[in-house]
């Protein structure tokens, strides 16, 4: 039986004292229960994103994408069986006990669950006070701060057959949370929420999406969640910010950034750590660092910062852990090594911070980036620069092919250059999705050719998994799509252009749900990043699949808010979901600026897009959900021909 691995918020309730319920007036209870699953519970838990995994008689199993969900759900029931409950007789009263946990879960084959994230809920629910709701550490941190309901800290609790205690918080529903003394006020800096609705103008700039995760899961809550600042980071989360070029020299960032990059894989690989990813990372670069301001920005409770000063053949790197809640600094240390050695310093600073943030030094030592040596020092350097002018001119035009030239000096040098091969790759590969290839399968076969190259000589770097991923899902291989981009963001968690590859290609099969948590989770690594309106556009049409109009409506517009122009596929769910939505007029409108787009090209009418999708194939239910997409468009007034 086949199953899979993933991170989930899995909720337990199961009904008060359901035996002696059952036993006064069986026939009575059952009725009671079944009106309650279907008036309340079912509507909420649909509303709330849910899955029942399962039912248990008087109890169940929902899992949930984030726990916001989860708690918005539990707080949803829990209310209105009081306004139920109302009236009644103590001993007639149907009441919930509920458990939280946010833990790793086995999904088998069924859509069945199991593994500790269930048992730890099971256990939490069977330790829950009647009609609340009890939330492990790991549930509590994702929504601390955010509720306007009391709160117990019932400290670390012995659960059966569960190894080492879990810290249990009880959620009280109906008991609202007690005032804070007031004190002296002072202007609030504004919120990445606020920044999110209150500078709408200033949607455009990619930056201003600073802390759009937290918008995500704060976004249209009830009035039972507070709109306050974000949860409290977790314990080993971290933001490695580029590090400084003493040098003096610009042409030199490309060598200081790969050592933040490197830095970055690095970190990201101990288990349970959350790195912010490198896109996001660069948006801070050349600027003051406010750790504090950072921290609160990316919700990460370490900031890395350093700088790199060169001397002839030698390099001084500086490196210090800054506490992103005080301010403190925690640890500094100097290095100097051969300019040639360089990103192998990163292994000595990963040791080094380990210590510092109280890790075994066994799991940083599992973090470590084992890639052989270059060969040729001086072929590395030059695919270095290839690498890092390439990512600067946007990997197409003419700057980007001067950057390429670098990297075929590095081959001509040594053929067997990893980064050159890998890099020379996205060349090739590029070309096909942005439609500059003249000959768009031979420049997929090159580019296939020069990613499996670097992929036999170094099979764990997570860049080539990526790039081969891309290549196969253009090539419409889209189950091989994901097992490679899979192994690129295993290889690299902080890896967000992986993630949100992995969203993509379930988003082809037509897997909408599965899809939305992989956008979710690169739009949570890398909050700043320059492709976040293409994972926009990704989960408003993962939520068009799924048939949740109003949400792909209003994703559709944040991605159009950032890239107006460029987006056609934004703004394609966007005409359709209005239209099925009832929204017509506002459809036709969507779809004539739509159509006046420099980006449009020949995709104007039903028969093009009809066309379009036909050639890319997929499962069954993309399938239903393009024709879906096509009525919309007609309906908004798209020409047949």
């Amino acid at each position: 039986m086949s199953e899979t691995r993933k991170i989930a918020a899995i909720l337990v309730a199961d009904v008060v004292g359901y035996s002696r319920l059952a036993g006064a007036d069986e026939d009575r209870t059952l009725s009671r229960l079944r009106g309650l699953r279907s008036d309340l519970i079912d509507p909420a838990i649909a509303a709330h994103h849910g899955r029942i995994v399962k039912r248990t008689g008087d109890g169940s199993l929902i899992e949930f994408r984030s726990v916001v969900d989860a708690v918005r759900l539990a707080i949803e029931v829990q209310n209105g069986l009081i306004e139920r409950n109302a009236g009644l007789p103590p001993e007639r009263r149907i009441e919930f006990r509920v458990g939280i946990h946010l833990g790793d879960v086995v999904e088998e084959s069924d859509g069945d669950l199991m593994g500790d994230g269930v048992n730890i809920a099971a256990r939490l629910e069977g330790i829950c006070e009647p009609g609340a709701i009890c939330l492990s550490e790991d549930a509590y941190r994702q929504v601390k701060g955010r509720l306007d309901l009391a709160v117990s800290d019932l400290g670390p609790k012995e659960l059966k057959n569960i190894a080492e205690p879990i810290r249990v918080y009880s959620l009280q529903v109906g008991v609202p949370a007690q005032a804070k003394p007031a004190g002296p006020v002072t202007p609030a800096a504004p919120t990445p929420q606020n920044r999110r609705f209150g500078l709408a103008a200033a949607i455009a700039a990619l930056i201003v999406i600073a802390g759009g995760a937290w918008w995500f899961l704060s976004a249209n809550r009830p009035a039972s969640i507070a709109t306050k600042a974000p949860a409290e980071a977790a314990r080993l989360s971290i933001v490695v910010l580029p590090f400084a070029n003493l040098s003096g020299d610009p042409g030199q960032d490309y060598l200081v950034d790969a050592l933040t990059d490197e830095l970055t894989t690095s970190l990201a690989r101990i288990r349970d750590s959350f790195v912010i990813a490198r896109n996001t990372a660069m948006t801070f670069k050349g600027k003051p660092v406010d750790a504090k301001a950072i921290g609160k920005d990316l919700g990460v409770r370490y900031v890395l910062e350093g700088s790199v000063q060169p001397s002839g053949n030698q390099m001084r790197v500086n490196a210090q852990l800054i506490d992103a809640e005080s301010g403190a600094h925690l640890w500094a240390e100097q290095f100097d090594t051969l300019r040639a050695d360089l990103l192998q310093t990163q292994d000595a600073i990963v040791t080094h911070l380990a210590n510092a943030m109280n890790l075994q030094l066994i799991q940083a030592e599992g973090a470590r980036v084992k890639r052989t040596p270059a060969a040729n020092r001086d072929a590395e350097d030059l695919a270095l620069q290839c690498a890092a002018g390439a990512w600067k001119a946007g990997f197409v035009g003419k700057e980007a092919d001067a950057a390429y030239a670098l990297c075929e000096q590095a081959l001509a040098i040594d053929p067997n250059n990893v980064r050159a091969l890998q890099a020379l790759g996205v060349k090739f590969y590029m070309r096909a999705p942005v439609g500059a290839s003249v000959d768009r399968k031979g420049d997929l076969e090159r580019a296939d050719e020069l990613e499996s190259k670097a992929l036999a000589l170094d099979p764990d770097w997570t860049w080539p998994h990526d790039v081969k991923g891309g290549i196969l899902r253009l090539q419409a291989r889209y189950q091989e799509a994901v097992a490679e981009h899979e192994r690129a963001l295993a290889l690299d968690p902080s890896n967000e252009d992986a993630a949100a590859s992995v969203g993509m290609d379930y988003t082809m099969l037509g897997r909408f749900d599965k899809s939305l948590e992989y956008f979710d989770q690169a739009i949570v690594e890398s909050p700043h990043d320059p492709s976040l309106a293409y994972w926009y556009g990704g989960k408003a049409w993962a939520n068009f699949g799924l048939k949740n109009y109003d949400q792909a409506i209003d994703l559709a517009r944040q991605a159009i808010a950032i890239k107006p122009n460029y987006n056609q596929f934004s703004h394609v769910f966007l005409v359709a979901a209005l239209a099925l939505a009832g929204h017509e007029a506002e459809a036709r409108e969507a779809l004539q600026r739509y159509l006046a787009l420099p980006s449009t090209g020949p995709r104007k009418t039903i028969a093009a897009w009809k066309a379009y999708w036909s050639a890319q194939g997929g499962d069954p239910p993309r399938v239903e959900a393009n024709e879906r997409a096509l009525d919309g468009l007609r309906k908004a007034g798209m020409p047949e021909e």
